[in-house]
């Protein structure tokens, strides 16, 4: 990795398993630590250089983190985006900053935002209190997603009706509360995503397209190489470089892409580490975690090559009854994020390469229900 020095300290709001796999690429990132966990649990303490506590609600616990770090970024989108902008004003590195940041904190913000720059996203309107309810849902004639503008996470905060009738309540009820983005439910031929990683230079460093499939809103499996047709693929590549060019992020900028016989629209952008890329640790010359921390920190991208010709990740989740491990699958790696047992909570994931597609995603499945996973495999189109 060129350049690697442990002279720059990272600050990463949240202990998560993200900021666990960054405590995890420090080393090869070149930098040192900083986690503001919010509690002694969370995974990232193991392995931080340094350890604070609070949230990124707080802002005495932000500045605390900026005043032990030379740049501050993120685990997850839970923040007080007004805080940060005051940071920034003082002269304190957050990256991404927040103007990037509220692309991925409110979906309002982010449909308007795409759809202002000519980006695919569905048909979309937003409500919000005391708008009326029956103009918002009258131009859909057919399914309808709402989703609350902000703190949705994991299918959390996202609600599907058959009409616009059946969801009128719902969105009384949750524009109450704040914005309500109310979506079109398109027919999904698939799905997948793109991770790119935007240096503190402009320059991008983009990951091979690869397919995902959800379950409960939650992401349940992501195979690599992509099935999608040669122009997709390439399309999929230029929407990553475009939608870069219109957030403006530095470190990692990862895009969920619906699939439709129309061809890709938008579904998500998250600012920071992503799911759908955890399979870039063993499959690719340089993780998106690695490649995170050395934008963040201005320094010098790495290039991506794939090291084998196929990839599946399958994520560890919470079933009804705890886990008990069984023996592993040659040739494929577990990652524990040291969470305590939960329904429905991601505890980890494994990863599969390979030379076979399908022979890769079976070993990869088979580790999961090794490990006490519940079988909530999805099939594919």
């Amino acid at each position: 990795m060129p350049g690697a020095r442990r002279d720059v300290t990272v600050g990463v709001v949240g202990g998560g398993q993200l900021a666990l796999m960054m405590g995890q690429a420090r080393a090869a990132a070149g930098v040192r630590l900083v986690v503001l966990a919010a509690s002694p649990e969370d995974p990232a303490v193991a392995v931080a250089d340094e350890v604070l506590y609070g949230t990124g609600f707080e802002e005495t616990s932000l500045r605390a983190l900026a005043a032990r770090s030379d740049v501050v970024t993120f685990d997850h989108e839970l923040v007080d985006l007004d805080a940060l902008g005051r940071l920034v004003a003082e002269g304190v590195a957050v990256r991404p900053g927040p103007s990037a940041l509220l692309f991925a904190v409110d979906k309002a913000h982010q449909r308007r935002a795409l759809a202002a720059a000519g980006l695919p996203v569905p048909r979309f309107v937003v409500a919000a209190a005391g708008d009326d309810p029956d103009e918002a849902l009258r131009g859909f004639a057919g399914p309808v997603v709402l989703k609350r503008a902000r703190g949705g996470y994991d299918g959390r905060g996202v609600a599907f009706f058959d009409g616009p009738d059946d969801a009128r309540a719902t969105l009384v009820a949750w524009a109450g509360e704040g914005e309500v983005l109310v979506e079109e439910r398109l027919e999904l031929l698939g799905e997948a995503a793109l991770v790119v990683v935007r240096a503190l230079d402009g320059s991008l460093a983009p990951y091979p397209l690869v397919d995902t499939r959800q379950a409960e809103g939650m992401c349940v499996e992501t195979r690599y190489p992509s099935r999608l047709r040669p122009d997709l693929v390439e399309a999929a590549g230029a929407l990553g470089a475009r939608l870069a060019a219109t957030i403006e992020p530095v470190g990692v900028l990862a895009v969920e892409l619906f699939v439709t016989a129309a061809g890709l629209s938008v579904n998500e952008v998250a600012l920071r580490p992503h799911n759908t890329a955890h399979w870039t640790i063993e499959g690719t010359t340089a993780d998106q975690f690695t490649q995170h921390l050395r934008a963040v920190a201005g320094l010098a991208l790495a290039p991506v090559e794939a090291t084998a010709t196929c990839a599946a990740m399958v994520n560890l989740v919470g079933g009804p009854h705890p886990p008990r491990p069984g023996p592993d699958v040659e040739g494929v790696y577990v990652h524990d994020y040291a969470k305590a047992w939960r329904v429905g909570r991601k505890l980890g994931h494994v990863t599969a390469l390979g030379a076979d597609p399908d022979q890769t995603r079976v070993r990869a499945w088979e580790s999961a229900r090794r490990l006490g996973a519940p079988a909530r495999e999805v099939a594919w189109p």
